[in-house]
């Protein structure tokens, strides 16, 4: 037999306060029961110890929360935001270096492959269409708070633009407002 602490959605048990109730949801430590007696919801303690279970539903597969689903979300989103998509550097530009002189002389100049400059930026770009997403997404942010935050983001593709150069297609290049 399940302990109460173990029960599944559709359980049925009796509590001595609020009656017979069936088990609609479960997380990490809370139940959240339908009381037939007063048509109410409560959410309740799942080590609440003065249950009487009446008919327990144990399942068959690991249970999942809502935090083990947030947690794959978010694991899942992390993983794919730090991969850039396969955009291809322009022709011209493989094999290339991005060389930055400083004016002083006693100072060393930095060097880098053309095809990790290229990937910096194209990971920025991603980034930004993941803050975007947010934005728009965010439950806090009012319609007016999305638009000037959107703007923000916008100017950001517009100072972008000047690597537009590095592309190999025009479908792949940074488009600001004026776009």
């Amino acid at each position: 037999m399940a302990s109460a602490s173990e029960l599944a959605a559709g359980s049925k048990l009796s509590h001595p306060k609020f009656g017979t109730g069936m088990i609609l949801s479960v997380d990490d430590t809370y139940y959240k029961i339908y009381f037939y007696n007063n048509e109410e919801i409560k959410t309740l303690a799942r080590d609440y110890e003065g249950f009487m279970i009446d008919e327990a539903k144990v399942p068959d597969f690991p249970m999942l929360t809502m935090k083990d689903v947030e947690r794959a979300i978010k694991e899942a989103l992390l993983q794919t935001a730090e991969r850039a998509p396969i955009v291809p550097l322009g022709g011209k530009w493989m094999g290339g270096n991005v060389v930055f002189e400083p004016n002083d002389d006693s100072l060393q100049a930095k060097e880098i492959p053309m095809a990790t400059f290229f990937h910096k930026i194209v990971m920025v770009r991603e980034k930004l269409r993941v803050l975007e997403q947010n934005i728009n997404n965010h439950p806090k942010l009012d319609d007016e708070d999305r638009v000037g935050l959107q703007q923000y983001i916008t100017r950001c593709y517009g100072s972008l633009t000047t690597f537009n150069v590095l592309f190999a297609y025009k479908e792949d290049q940074f488009k600001g407002s004026g776009s």
